[in-house]
């Protein structure tokens, strides 16, 4: 039999429309999984979910802003009604921001929270109930290696992947008995879009020279790629994981413990 399949589970994905969460998404859909996209970008996640269904697979995907929790409910609620269980949960929506304290306005750090800690939030809470009813499930909650070890000009981002790390331990022990398994992933730099995106807006015409910097701040000499999370989060939310909860795993070419 081969391993890490998800043939009949259901899985939601949020920021599922772009970059580690549409690779997550098709990897997942491309293991038998039942794909449901949460993404902002109500277009960005109904081309994933088309791609998917064009290769063969399930998917569907629905407008939501993961930091508020009526949208989240109310699609949530359409996906286990619909399917009658709800096996996996992966938070992977978020946003950035650089700053340090003296340059993170109120507006940027509520900004941040609302998304990164309150959407993560948002979305196990609408998840548990189902998941203690089927007395069963997966939650994957996307940290960063700014949750472990301070960075610089990431204030706002690490306090709130600290908080994503934090909810992790708490939610795997307290739902130890329901057979609720909760894990996180923390990647270093992993190159998405976004990573071009920034770079073109605060390095014009020196996009391949940063982009370099970047990569060799990595001790593996490069930065990951979005597939390569993916296939970990394949497996964490694998029944091959079945003994591996409360656990966050770096995913970083070597940056929190081989960097001098």
């Amino acid at each position: 039999m081969q391993p890490f399949r998800l043939d009949q589970k259901v899985a939601i994905i949020t920021g599922g429309g772009s970059g580690i969460g549409e690779s997550i998404a098709r990897t997942f859909a491309g293991a038998g999984a039942h794909v449901h996209i949460f993404d902002f970008d109500g277009r960005a996640g109904q081309r994933v979910a088309e791609a998917i269904r064009a290769d063969g697979g399930q998917a569907g995907s629905y407008t939501v802003d993961v930091s508020d929790q009526q949208q989240v409910l109310a699609a949530t609620t359409r996906v286990a009604t619909s399917a009658g269980r709800v096996d996996i949960l992966v938070n992977n929506a978020g946003i950035a921001h650089i700053g340090k304290l003296d340059t993170t306005s109120e507006e940027d750090f509520d900004r941040v929270y609302a998304a990164n800690v309150k959407g993560v939030y948002n979305s196990m809470y609408a998840v548990i109930t189902q998941m203690k009813k089927q007395r069963g499930g997966v939650i994957l909650n996307m940290a960063s290696i700014a949750s472990m070890l301070g960075l610089p000009d990431r204030f706002a981002y690490s306090m709130s992947k600290g908080a994503v790390l934090t909810m992790t331990y708490t939610v795997a022990r307290d739902y130890l008995d329901y057979q609720i398994r909760c894990n996180s992933i923390a990647p270093a730099r992993i190159h998405t879009p976004f990573v071009d995106g920034f770079l073109s807006q605060n390095y014009p015409g020196k996009e391949k020279e940063m982009y370099e910097k970047l990569s060799q701040t990595q001790p593996i000499g490069r930065m990951g790629t979005p597939q390569e999370v993916a296939h970990l989060a394949l497996y964490l939310c694998s029944d091959e994981a079945g003994f591996i909860t409360g656990t966050n795993f770096p995913i970083d070419g070597g940056f929190v413990n081989l960097n001098t």
